[in-house]
């Protein structure tokens, strides 16, 4: 689905965890383009658990919420993606507190 323009410099990939799993995404680029890249195009479901995904990529629809390193509703569009971090994709309701 996403993937970089033809041309563009190599970049360094990485390893993180969504919800258990490795997942191998480019260092540096924002959380919500890194997860996109890597197939996760839901990254939460609202409190009906209606898929919602990353919507402006600035900050400011907070679409892209969430759980990361143990912190709830954190807006991946505004963390640059890092090896080892680990997130969790909120499923819909109340947010689970912790890192469980």
């Amino acid at each position: 689905m996403f993937k970089p323009l033809d041309g563009s410099t190599p970049v360094e990939l990485v390893d993180i965890q969504v919800d258990g799993a490795t997942a191998r995404v480019a260092k540096g680029r924002t959380l919500a383009i890194a997860l996109l890249e890597a197939g996760h195009s839901i990254t939460r479901r609202n409190h009906h658990a209606e898929p919602c995904a990353p919507f402006c990529l600035m900050g400011v629809c907070f679409e892209c919420l969430v759980h990361l390193d143990g912190q709830s509703n954190v807006q991946a569009c505004l963390v640059r993606a890092e090896a080892g971090m680990r997130v969790r994709l909120p499923q819909g309701g109340a947010a689970p507190i912790g890192d469980a």
